[in-house]
C-alpha cells in the first residue's frame, strides 16, 4: 500500500544537488519499507505555463488524502497558493532554498517568488529542509512555523577514494554554470595566483547559456585558457576520478541551502575554499577556509595558502576526513522523512 507520493518536476535523475537528494530519498523510502510513489509533474517549473500549472494542480488533487505529498521546492515555490489550498492530501514542502533567493533573477521575478512562497507556506502541512540555515530563513523571512519544520540533511554514499593528486595541483570546482555558483569569482581569484603552479577544472552543465558564454570570455580575457578547463556535466565514475585527482575543492558560491558537493569533497579529504553564503559555513566547518561572498582577493589568498603551505593543506584535509565520517546514510535520511509521513498520516 502506498504511504506517500513524491512529486518532482521533469526528469528526477538530473545531476544537481536538489534532484540527486530527492531521487535518492525516493529510492531509500521504498528500500526501508515506506512505499512511496513517484509523481512526475511538468518540467517547466519554476516557470510553468498556465496549462502546466493547471496540470500540476490537477495531478496533486488526485492524490488520495491518506497519502502525504512530498512536493519538490521548484514546484512549491512557484505554485498557485490558492490551488494548493484545494489539494486534499497533506503537503510536505521540500525546500532546498527559497526560489526568490536565486542569484541573478530580475527584481520583479524575485519579489514575486518570495511573496508566492510565503503564501504557499501557509498551506503546507509540514516543511522539510536540508539545513538549519534554510530553516532559519523560512522562520525569519517567510513566517514559517518552527514546529512544522524538520531539518533533514542529505545522505551520502561512501565513494571509492584512491587519491592520486595531479602535478601541478588540480583545483576542482563542481556546480552548474549559473551565477549563484560564482565561477566568475573563482576565475578572478585564479588570475590573482597565476604565478603559482596549478591547473583548474570546472564541472557542471550550462544552466544559464549566457553566463556560460561569459565565463568562456572571462577565461580568455584573463589569459587562463591554458590552465582552466570546463568539463561540462560528468557521469558518476568520471566525477569520482576528478575528485581523486584534485588537491583542492573550490566553490565561490553566492548561496547554498546546504551544498551537497561540499560534503562530497570532504569525503575525499579535500581542503575546501568556499564562501560565507547560506549554509556553507556550517556544512564545511573546520574542513575549509570560508571567505566573504564576491571577494576574489580573499578567495585567491585562501587558495594560495593551501597551495604553498603543506601544513595548512594537511590540517584541512584531516578535518575534512573526520567530518565526513559523521555524514548520514541515505537510509537514515529516509527514516526522517518516514517519521514526518507517519505523523501526517495520523
Amino acid at each position: 500500500m502506498t504511504k506517500a507520493v513524491f512529486a518532482i518536476p521533469g526528469d528526477k535523475e538530473r545531476r544537481t544537488g536538489g534532484f540527486i537528494y530527492e531521487a535518492r530519498v525516493l529510492d531509500a523510502l521504498n528500500e526501508i519499507g515506506c512505499p512511496t510513489a513517484h509523481l512526475q509533474l511538468p518540467n517547466s517549473f519554476p516557470d510553468p505555463s498556465d496549462a502546466d500549472m493547471e496540470a500540476a494542480l490537477a495531478a496533486l488533487s488526485r492524490v488520495p488524502p491518506d497519502q502525504p505529498i512530498i512536493l519538490d521546492g521548484l514546484v512549491f515555490g512557484a505554485i498557485d497558493p490558492s490551488g494548493l489550498a484545494e489539494v486534499p492530501a497533506p503537503v510536505i514542502a521540500m525546500i532546498h532554498h527559497p526560489l526568490g533567493l536565486e542569484t541573478g533573477l530580475p527584481r520583479d521575478r524575485a519579489a514575486f517568488l518570495l511573496q508566492n512562497e510565503a503564501a504557499a507556506l501557509r498551506h503546507a502541512d509540514h516543511v522539510i529542509v536540508p539545513s538549519s540555515e534554510t530553516a532559519r530563513v523560512l522562520r525569519s523571512d517567510f513566517g514559517a512555523q518552527g514546529e512544522r519544520i524538520t531539518i533533514v540533511p542529505p545522505g551520502f554514499d561512501r565513494p571509492r577514494v584512491h587519491r592520486g593528486p595531479l602535478d601541478p595541483p588540480l583545483i576542482l570546482s563542481v556546480g552548474l554554470l549559473a551565477p549563484r555558483k560564482g565561477h566568475d569569482v573563482l576565475l578572478d581569484a585564479l588570475a590573482q595566483i597565476s604565478d603559482l603552479p596549478w591547473q583548474a577544472e570546472i564541472v557542471g552543465k550550462a544552466h544559464d547559456p549566457g553566463y556560460a558564454l561569459a565565463l568562456s570570455a572571462q577565461t580568455r580575457d584573463l589569459g587562463l585558457q591554458g590552465r582552466v578547463r570546463f568539463l561540462g556535466e560528468l557521469e558518476a565514475d568520471a566525477l569520482t576520478a576528478r575528485f581523486n585527482a584534485a588537491s583542492i575543492f573550490a566553490l565561490a558560491t553566492r548561496y547554498e541551502g546546504y551544498g551537497m558537493v561540499l560534503s562530497e569533497a570532504m569525503m575525499y579529504g579535500l581542503p575546501i575554499v568556499s564562501c560565507d553564503a547560506g549554509a556553507v559555513a556550517t556544512t564545511v566547518g573546520d574542513a575549509g577556509t570560508i571567505v566573504p561572498v564576491d571577494d576574489a582577493a580573499a578567495f585567491a589568498s585562501a587558495l594560495s595558502d593551501i597551495l604553498t603551505n603543506p601544513g595548512t593543506a594537511r590540517a584541512l584535509s584531516r578535518s575534512a576526513q573526520e567530518a565526513s565520517l559523521r555524514l548520514p546514510s541515505w537510509h537514515a535520511t529516509a527514516r526522517s522523512f518516514e517519521t514526518v509521513i507517519d505523523t501526517l498520516r495520523g
